[in-house]
């Protein structure tokens, strides 16, 4: 499954999000790989940073990363650039974004 996410960055802190973004820890990769995300882009528009997650199950894999020490600790580092995230309807949240089209899916017949 893939889902998209949308964050805004701190004002003045893009230039050091961008710098840990470089590589992010190999022990975060592999908690990554253990909770089934195979993937993860993220693309900026201004203080705006959109997020593209292919997984095997966002809901789980987002539930357990808290558990996990190499998120604990990036999340301590990053979560000082990111001001906050938005749900679907702009609200505060990390909810996925809602899909409105999907160029594959139409082709495979499924919209």
């Amino acid at each position: 499954m893939r889902v998209a996410l949308h964050s805004e960055i701190r004002e003045g802190a893009l230039d050091l999000y961008r710098e840990r973004h470089l590589r992010i820890p190999d022990d975060l990769v592999a908690a990554f790989g253990r909770l089934g995300i195979h993937d993860w882009t993220i693309w900026r528009s201004g203080r705006r940073l959109f997020h593209l997650v292919d997984c095997d199950d966002w809901d789980a894999a987002y539930a357990a990363l808290p558990q996990e020490p190499a998120d604990q600790a990036w999340q301590r580092d990053i979560g000082r650039f990111v001001e906050l995230f938005r749900d679907a309807d702009g609200a505060e949240g990390t909810g996925p974004l809602e899909l409105i089209w999907d160029l594959a899916a139409q082709r495979d017949g499924g919209q």
